[in-house]
């Protein structure tokens, strides 16, 4: 694995697979032209995290291929730190994304056995040697192989045990496993969390009793999440904004009004906006608002994360009115 060496810690280390994603403009069966881009729900965070001014680094395994030159390139290009291994007979994981209609979208992934499932604990420990304050997990990881269920599970452990702060997003595939197989997996994971960050159809693969994780109200289910010690239990509910369970109480923050155009990557964006706001030690409230505002950018642009904003352009939602121009 090649760091990024001479470097003080990070503020935010994230790993995972990141995949070419070759998009349609329509109907894949049709045929028609392809663009290529960079997919991945942990270097989408990275790189929103990067946007909004803070020092953020990449860890995964790539192939010996120019979809993994490409992926370095571009998470190269945003000013993500890379500690990243080239895997010499495994290739690197490719998806297809359909636009189906306009509200429908579909992906098909070629990911089975990539280079990206072989991530391991000794990948994981050379990154988070390098220190880092926050440590952002996804429930995609360990979905992958037994090798990334161990890294991810090792990664959490250790992070929670050095002082990290600890995120986890849930983020469930339906592709990659059952929500009960998600379910044995990420309970015992998030005793590790400092954030749980989770859909609103997701937060109950979170809780550690599944007889009850089906009929559980949301409050209760967060209740029992920050008995086992999270510090906040983050629940993104999409055009219905966003709340924050914390031992202070629950508070809650409507999405910011915008025109429509692409829904894939706006989860990552908002959970992008809101670690960045933790790391300028902003509270709750101010996490939330950050959260909701890239959130915002990402459903408003095309791309997972082409289109998410600098720290300066944060204002440019709450400035101008809809169909404005700025002069």
């Amino acid at each position: 694995m090649t760091p990024a060496v001479g470097l003080p810690p990070v503020d935010l280390l994230t790993f995972g697979e990141s995949m070419v994603s070759l998009r349609s403009a329509g109907p894949l069966a049709s045929g028609g032209s392809l663009g290529m881009h960079v997919a991945g729900a942990e270097s989408n965070v990275a790189i929103g995290v990067t946007r909004l001014g803070h020092r953020t680094a990449w860890a995964g395994v790539l192939g010996a291929d120019p979809h993994g030159e490409f992926i370095l390139k571009q998470l190269r290009g945003e000013g993500v730190h890379l500690h990243h291994r080239v895997h010499p007979g495994r290739s690197t994981g490719v998806m297809f994304l359909e636009h189906r209609t306009a509200d429908v979208s579909r992906a098909f992934y070629y990911r089975a056995g990539s280079a990206g499932s072989t991530i391991s604990c000794d990948d994981v420990d050379q990154a988070l040697d390098a220190g880092a304050r926050v440590l952002h997990l996804t429930g995609i990881t360990p979905a992958l192989s037994p090798d990334a269920r161990l890294a991810v599970e090792h990664a959490a452990a250790r992070g929670a045990r050095e002082g990290m702060v600890v995120s986890l997003d849930v983020n469930y595939r339906s592709k990659l496993w059952t929500r009960d197989q998600a379910r044995d997996v990420l309970a015992p994971l998030a005793r590790h969390a400092t954030i749980l960050i989770a859909s609103d159809d997701e937060l109950d693969l979170a809780i550690p009793a599944p007889s009850a994780a089906g009929t559980a109200a949301e409050p209760a289910m967060a209740a029992q999440l920050l008995d086992l010690g999270v510090r906040e239990v983050v629940v993104k509910r999409g055009a219905a904004g966003a709340g924050v369970h914390t031992a202070d109480g629950n508070r809650e923050a409507a999405a910011v009004p915008v025109t429509g155009i692409d829904t894939v990557g706006a989860g990552d964006a908002f959970t992008a906006g809101y670690l960045s706001a933790l790391l300028d030690g902003g509270d709750v409230a101010g996490r939330l608002h950050r959260g909701a505002l890239m959130g915002a950018f990402a459903v408003s642009t095309a791309g997972d994360w082409e289109g998410l904003p600098t720290r300066a352009e944060l204002a440019l939602l709450e400035a101008m009115a809809g169909g404005t121009t700025q002069r």
